[in-house]
């Protein structure tokens, strides 16, 4: 059987709170909410929002590492990764977040070997940061700084099945090249309008409770198996 390739949002899914946006609360210019009613009405992409949002931190390296020790993750996820690597899934934390701000959070909880990708965070000044994004892609429709249905497509060409667990609008993308969502939030929306297979979850916990009937074929039937049947 083809292996499952899990690919997992960050910000509201992995985490109790989008850890961006809290950081911009915490430490940048109000102008940051500008940007971010930009992004939402469609005048600019995710990239730019985030760079110029990025550009407005006031913040030295101490400041953001003792706001990233605030916050918490779903006490489940760590559970879930070992559930998915012992059933032998590979596992890969994929945002249109901050990689700093990510590993920073997943090492406090012994997840720090989870492979990460992410817009890449650069200190440029004592308490200035600007960013960079390594997995951006020039055809993205929503010009996102990660582009993540590009990731999706790549586990696809080294022939494994995609499983997104995601909860908001840098998902939707993803979600229509996965071959099953487990759907948090405004993406169980998106999937029901969009005729996405998936299931709605609260958290981790149920994740780890619909696992094995994925595994084991029990759940929708992935749309690429139907379109090669």
């Amino acid at each position: 059987m083809t292996p499952w390739n899990i690919l997992c949002d960050f910000d509201g899914t992995i985490t109790v709170e989008d850890v961006t946006d809290s950081l911009l609360d915490r430490f940048a210019a109000p102008e940051w909410q500008r940007l971010e009613r930009d992004w939402r009405a469609g005048l600019i992409g995710s990239a730019e929002c985030m760079a110029g949002q990025v550009a407005l931190l006031d913040a030295s390296r101490e400041e953001i590492d003792a706001h990233l020790a605030e916050l918490r993750i779903d006490p489940a996820f760590p559970a879930f990764v070992e559930a998915a690597l012992t059933a032998g899934c590979s596992l890969r934390v994929v945002s249109d977040g901050l990689d700093y701000a990510i590993r920073a959070i997943l090492a406090r909880y012994q997840l720090d070997d989870l492979p990460v990708l992410a817009n890449r965070l650069v200190q440029v000044g004592r308490r200035r940061w600007k960013l960079e994004t390594p997995f951006a892609n020039a055809e993205c429709r929503v010009g996102s700084g990660h582009c993540k249905c590009a990731s999706a497509v790549r586990e696809h060409g080294r022939h494994r099945r995609v499983l997104l667990i995601g909860d908001g609008a840098s998902d939707f993308c993803a979600a229509g090249e996965a071959d099953y969502v487990f759907a948090k939030h405004r993406l169980i929306e998106h999937c029901r309008r969009a005729d996405i297979p998936h299931t709605s979850i609260i958290g981790f916990t149920d994740a780890i409770a619909l696992l094995p009937a994925l595994l084991a074929g029990k759940l929708c039937t992935p749309r690429r198996e139907l379109a090669h049947a």
